[in-house]
């Protein structure tokens, strides 16, 4: 078994500068010699760059930073981000792969990135791990005009590490390592975050170990490692080692379960009461929506209000319920119970709300209180707004008050992840 994960024939294959190349694939322009970036320039200086070109990345430009941070000296072309356009472009990438490869062999690890485990196609493509990566990377380019970069390994960190270190400054894009590559390609790397699974802080305390490579990692006492990092030092040590058992076949059939549903939004202007209660009642109808789709009801509410820069502070305040609900009415009225009590009158530019203590919805048990008849209509009309939405969009039906100045359930209902759609 233990061989059997160990010499695989892994792909991980990234596209490079996702966004921005799909949008120079949109305009027909090349992105090794655009300057292209993917930032909405209507939200002034301070507005965040989703992504440049690597064109751009080649004169030294980061791929996340603000629009005041651009230099003034190139005629840099700006594309309002579209998430909808690249989650398409990537819903086509994953169909290519699929052209290839079953289901089970692919894992998807991000909305430009995947493995996919090859092993046993090569017999009857009667290709080579490198031969059939480039396939498929040609294919990529000819049906999206998209360049990806691809890292070939015995394993997924293997596949991982060959992308990240080598594939990028390869000049076919593509990198294959096997065991042997260890010492040459990983070990001599410096600093010890360029390797994939160490962040900065890990790198921190493991340069106060005097670990300055990962050789040095990979040379070091691994029951010292465990004994200060627990079972993550012993994985670090074997990972320097080029050893992960993973396989993509067991990962391709988790399924994430939510253990809560929220939402968040920053605010383009302070907002005070009463205005503030338009924006709170849309995030709880978005919420309540979602429990519904799932057929979960919440025990626990969560409000967060953050005030103003000038200002600074907030408060992050939950309720448990009596009795677990997705009745938008309740959960609304605790959230402005919640904002009541804690609210200290500062301008507000960021809020927060969000469902724990998640159960399956089957019975709900009235309490004497509770107006029976009175949820069971409003069940039955968010039923029918859920109906509509999920058939003509998430704008074809809103509350009236979202025509208020305050609201802004209609420009969000046009994103995907706080971006346009």
């Amino acid at each position: 078994m233990e061989e059997y994960q160990l010499h695989r024939n892994i792909l991980c294959i990234d596209l490079k500068s996702f966004y921005a190349s799909v949008e120079c694939a949109v305009l027909g322009l090349d992105p090794f010699e655009t300057p292209l970036v993917v930032a909405d320039a209507s939200r002034g200086g301070g507005s965040i760059v989703l992504a440049v070109t690597p064109y751009l990345k080649r004169l030294g430009m980061p791929s996340r930073c603000r629009i005041h941070e651009l230099p003034d000296d190139i005629p840099i072309i700006f594309q309002k981000p579209r998430m909808q356009l690249y989650l398409e472009y990537s819903a086509k990438i994953i169909e290519i792969y699929l052209k290839f490869i079953s289901e089970d062999d692919l894992y998807i690890y991000s909305v430009d990135e995947a493995f996919l485990d090859v092993t046993e196609y090569l017999t009857y493509y009667k290709k080579t791990d490198l031969e059939l990566a480039k396939e498929i990377l040609e294919t990529i380019y000819r049906e999206t005009k998209l360049f990806a970069t691809c890292g070939i390994g015995p394993n997924m960190l293997m596949a991982k590490l060959a992308l990240d270190i080598e594939s990028k400054k390869a000049p076919d894009f593509i990198a294959k390592w096997t065991y042997d590559d260890i010492p040459t390609k990983l070990w001599p790397v410096t600093p010890l975050s360029e390797m994939w699974g160490i962040g900065y802080h890990m790198e921190f305390n493991l340069n106060r170990l005097g670990l300055q490579t990962i050789g040095d990692i990979a040379h070091y006492d691994v029951k010292m490692l465990k004994r200060i990092y627990g079972v993550l030092g012993e994985e670090l040590y074997y990972h320097t080692h080029g050893i992960d058992m993973s396989l993509i076949q067991a990962k391709s059939n988790i399924r994430t379960v939510s253990k809560s549903y929220g939402s968040g939004q920053t605010l383009f202007h302070d907002y005070f009461p009463p205005d503030i209660f338009q924006i709170i009642i849309e995030m709880v109808d978005d919420v309540t929506r979602r429990l519904r789709l799932a057929k979960k009801i919440a025990k626990t509410v969560h409000l967060g209000i953050g005030y103003s820069k000038e200002t600074g502070g907030g408060f992050s305040r939950q309720i448990t319920l009596d009795q677990p609900t997705a009745n938008a009415s309740v959960i609304y009225e605790t959230c402005l119970f919640l904002f009541h009590q804690y609210y200290g009158n500062e301008p507000i530019r960021r809020v927060h709300i969000s469902v724990t203590g998640l159960m399956e919805n089957h019975i709900y048990q009235f309490s004497i209180f509770e107006d029976a008849e009175q949820i069971i209509r409003e069940q039955k009309l968010h039923q029918a707004v859920d109906e509509i939405k999920f058939r003509y969009g998430r704008n074809s039906i809103n509350r009236a008050s979202s025509e208020f100045e305050s609201s802004t359930i209609k420009a969000r209902n046009k994103m995907i992840g706080g971006h346009n759609a």
